[in-house]
């Protein structure tokens, strides 16, 4: 991960424009080609970012200081450096991924076990379908055969939306799974959340623990 503490100016030129003025921010270039800008005043969020797949190519010459990151969509997020105050690089390795609590655990417990509430003829395929940046909650089939990733999330927020853009990219390089489409499940889905997942046509799903526990209850009464 490299870390750059700059005063700069950036743009954003896409589907709609933004600019933000001359100011110092972070900004983080992660492993996985992927680039954010943040202030000290946001927690996590950043002011803006480009997800991978992307490109980053800086400067030389009369462009020296201005960084261009373009993803695969030809949107562009231009970073004018006016000083750099801080630049380092370091190594994290493959982090060991998040562990969930008991709550989301047994939401994706009750889920794949009970498949079809996402949809009728929806078949499971495993739970913890691994990949290269972690094991995606569940991988299906829907009613027609088609390959659909499920992300669950206790709470949805927009993070939980890029996390599972970031699978939805993997797999779908996988020949023997495209198409994949994705679906975003979780007791309680921000607005922010939901508006970002239609954008980038992944469904939403919100699950009812109490229902999904009745479910399961009534289920082993049967045996």
């Amino acid at each position: 991960m490299r870390l750059v503490i700059a005063r700069c100016s950036v743009d954003y030129a896409g589907r709609l424009t933004a600019h933000l003025p001359s100011a110092p921010r972070l900004i983080l270039v992660k492993a996985d080609g992927s680039v954010s800008i943040h202030a000290d005043d946001r927690a996590y969020k950043p002011l803006n970012w480009m997800s991978p797949p992307c490109t980053l190519k800086e400067g030389a010459g009369e462009d020296e200081g201005v960084w261009t990151v373009v993803n695969k969509a030809g949107e562009k997020l231009i970073i004018t450096m006016e000083e750099v105050l801080h630049d380092s690089s370091h190594e994290l390795g493959v982090d060991p991924g998040l562990i969930k609590d008991g709550v989301e655990a047994h939401l994706q417990e009750l889920l794949a076990d009970r498949i079809e509430t996402l949809g009728e003829g929806y078949t499971l395929i495993r739970r913890e379908y691994p990949t290269a940046i972690g094991p995606v909650d569940i991988l299906c089939r829907d009613a027609d055969g088609k390959t659909v990733a499920v992300e669950i999330k206790r709470r949805g927020e927009i993070d939980g939306v890029e996390q599972l853009t970031r699978y939805l990219e993997l797999l779908n390089r996988d020949p023997h799974l495209a198409p994949v489409r994705g679906i975003f499940a979780a007791q309680e889905i921000k607005p922010q959340a939901r508006v970002l997942a239609t954008d980038r046509g992944i469904g939403c799903q919100v699950l009812d623990y109490d229902a999904l526990r009745g479910i399961e209850d009534d289920k082993l009464r049967l045996f």
